[in-house]
């Protein structure tokens, strides 16, 4: 980088061929003196894609921050923080995701040099910069078959990611980044640390209940010798009466833990409004795809007001048993994230991408719905245990992303419950 922010010629020729690789034109020669802007719109020009640049303030937004970014290490990091912000709750710039903007190129661009001579502690300041680097260095023609590989219901839009990706490969190093292993978890397994700590605790436990046992029945045999064998053919059948309904039991429990017995939907609040006789209600209008819009009472009066609700996405469970909250129908239940001292409480937010009524997914886990839970079988109280964001703010179940086809739903509080 110059100083003063300018931005020095490597780093406009860097931008220039990008933006070139991501228009599809033919390469430029010298970008001389030509800032960004000018940049910009003479391969915008190229590409037949022109409109008018004042037609496309967001991106000169982005041009702006990209022609500003300073040379100073400590105003660099300042503004790094505020990417890191403005990238909290989406997963590029500007667009649905499926494809890095022209934004989202000009920005990676222009600071990438930066990034790169970052020690790996500094990672941990810049998160979700970081992700998004990665995601953008990471649309190689390999990505399209990891996507789907991991999200299975993918699949029908494949031919998109082939037709939009973008390699920009020969011309930025890639950034090292250290990942998490990531290994889906169906159902529950015992630990195996534990196992190795002691792995005949339980067997001690069993036979020291079955010595126990035995020394009763002898003391019992020599009190009643006449009733003994009956008595031990008794808690024999006993035994294995009780033994029948334990399996079933186990299944049935298990069966309730999973996530696939709930209807989680994406939906979009078209209304809301103060419940008419309980200060700490709202009631919201939202839109999940059907012909009628669903009525749902949420406990978010304490944190937002009916304005900052309407028109706002969120995630929503469906098959929720309808039932009237202080007098008032409610269809639904919408998910949020809460803080540790509850304090902060938001709900979680879907993805531009996503469409209006998909259901959210869980890599590795299938199953479908129930109709209406049971709330007699606490169904619903048995999985929201396992609900939570992670430490980059993504919702998941036991570490499983809620995912849609426009990507995880997130919120900005990190491990925080959900319910």
């Amino acid at each position: 980088m110059a100083a003063n922010g300018a931005v020095d010629v490597e780093t406009k020729r860097k931008i220039a061929s990008a933006l070139c690789k991501y228009f599809s034109v033919s390469p430029l020669g010298d970008v001389g003196n030509s800032d960004v802007k000018s940049l910009y719109s003479n391969i915008l020009k190229s590409s037949g894609k022109f409109t008018p640049l004042n037609g496309q303030d967001e991106v000169m937004k982005w041009i702006g921050f990209a022609e500003s970014f300073p040379q100073d290490s400590k105003a660099c990091c300042q503004a790094l923080s505020g990417l890191n912000d403005d990238l909290l709750v989406k997963a590029v710039l500007l667009g649905n995701g499926l494809r890095p903007s022209e934004a989202d190129v000009i920005v990676f661009s222009a600071i990438h040099s930066f990034v790169m001579g970052l020690p790996q502690s500094e990672t941990e300041k810049f998160v979700h910069v970081f992700r998004w680097m990665d995601y953008i260095q990471s649309l190689t023609p390999a990505g399209p078959f990891e996507l789907v590989f991991l999200v299975p219901e993918l699949t029908w839009f494949l031919s998109l990611f082939f037709q939009h990706r973008v390699d920009f490969g020969e011309l930025f190093e890639k950034i090292p980044l250290a990942k998490d292993a990531f290994v889906p978890q169906v159902r529950d397994t015992p630990s195996v640390g534990k196992l190795e700590a002691d792995p005949n605790a339980k067997k001690t436990g069993q036979n020291t209940k079955k010595a126990e046992k035995v020394e009763a029945d002898l003391s019992a045999s020599k009190i009643e010798p006449e009733n003994s064998k009956k008595k031990v053919q008794a808690k024999k059948e006993s035994n294995e009466d009780k033994k029948k309904p334990a399996t079933t039991e186990v299944v049935e429990k298990d069966k309730e833990l999973s996530v696939s017995l709930l209807n989680i939907q994406v939906g979009l609040i078209r209304k809301a409004w103060k419940h008419p006789s309980a200060d700490s209600l709202l009631v919201e209008e939202i839109d999940v795809g059907e012909a009628k819009v669903r009525q749902v009472v949420s406990g978010l009066a304490k944190y937002y007001s009916p304005e900052q609700l309407t028109n706002r996405r969120v995630v929503l469970i469906a098959n929720v048993k309808p039932g009237k909250l202080r007098d008032v129908m409610s269809e639904g239940l919408v998910l949020c994230a809460s803080s540790e001292d509850h304090t902060a409480v938001e709900p979680l937010l879907p993805p531009e991408g996503a469409k209006i009524g998909e259901r959210v997914s869980f890599s590795g886990i299938e199953g479908k719905p129930e109709d209406v839970l049971n709330p007699k079988k606490k169904q619903l109280e048995k999985i929201t245990p396992n609900l939570f964001t992670d430490d980059k703010g993504v919702a998941t179940f036991k570490g499983i992303p809620f995912m849609t086809s426009g990507g995880p739903c997130t919120s900005s509080i990190s491990k925080g419950t959900i319910k």
